[in-house]
């Protein structure tokens, strides 16, 4: 047995979670991807996988080993292609991790159009909120919104998103409208993801501590609760925008605006990232360059 056997195999049978899709995939039979990894945890001397009759889920030993296999699996593929040339058909899995309205209305569209061009390319988009370990969890890459503190992370601009300051004009009747951002102590806040909301000032940026009847992670549940004059939102304009071409709400507080948060996408820094993962993320960049700018300086 040489040090490659049953590897691509074990590879392909943890990212499809099935010997019959590994095999398709692979293009051979379900028996010689099981004779193969058996062969290899044989060799190893430990289990990789747990079989059930319902689902495939790799051991702890077996998740460790995915994840070092992986790297090798993905420097194979760019050394094939690079010799071979781009004519080459691009197979495997792509699992995505997003959240937000922009990934809904946009990423996700895109990604189903790449996905369409490379029918043997299968693509996971999982939405949460949460942040997420993209190499424990598995994801190839992350689209995520503004300050980002990882910096074991390889970081690409997709989009400049400004963030907007709204409330409802009933709100505002009643309660007024506050001048400058300082202010906004004194204001119902509906809040995100964090009670400290950043502002653009002559001198600088600064953080303002915020506070509020209402929170949510979902953009449009905070949009909601700002028409009913529950507060002040503070939000990239695509949670708004109904909203705000409604007049239902109205931006506020507009020269302090935070122009500096943008989305990202994110991975792990790895020495050869899979050709499937690479392609994707470019045509993702391409396709959201591209695209009108009004999808971009107003933050959409």
């Amino acid at each position: 047995m040489t040090v490659w056997d049953g590897i691509a195999e074990f590879v392909a049978v943890v990212e499809a979670e099935s010997f019959s899709a590994a095999a398709q995939r692979l293009g051979v039979s379900t028996s010689h991807v099981s004779r193969r990894i058996a062969a290899l945890e044989a060799s190893l001397g430990i289990r990789l996988l747990a079989r059930s009759t319902r689902k495939v889920r790799m051991t702890d030993a077996g998740a460790e080993y995915y994840r070092r296999c992986s790297e090798l699996v993905a420097g194979l593929e760019e050394a094939n292609q690079a010799v071979i040339g781009e004519s080459t058909e691009i197979v495997g899995r792509i699992r995505v991790t997003a959240a937000g309205a922009f990934a809904e209305q946009y990423v996700a569209p895109v990604l189903a159009d790449f996905a369409r061009l490379h029918p043997k390319v299968s693509i996971e988009m999982d939405f949460t909120s949460r942040t997420v370990d993209l190499i424990e969890e598995g994801f190839d890459f992350a689209v995520r919104y503004g300050v980002l503190e990882d910096s074991s992370l390889i970081v690409r601009k997709l989009a400049n998103r400004q963030i907007m300051a709204c409330a409802s004009p009933e709100y505002l009747q009643q309660q007024g409208t506050p001048a400058e951002p300082e202010e906004l102590r004194d204001h119902a806040c509906l809040i995100s993801n964090s009670k400290r909301w950043r502002f653009q000032y002559p001198d600088g940026l600064r953080n303002i501590s915020v506070s509020g009847p209402w929170s949510s992670n979902n953009g449009s549940a905070l949009a909601a609760a700002a028409v009913r004059a529950l507060g002040i939102v503070y939000l990239p304009r695509v949670n708004l925008a109904a909203e705000l071409d409604s007049g239902r709400l109205v931006p506020i507080l507009e020269d302090y605006w935070d122009k500096e948060r943008n989305t990202w996408i994110v991975y792990p820094h790895r020495r050869h990232l899979p050709l499937r993962v690479k392609k994707a993320i470019d045509f993702l960049l391409d396709a959201l360059a591209t695209a009108p700018d009004k999808k971009h300086s107003r933050g959409c």
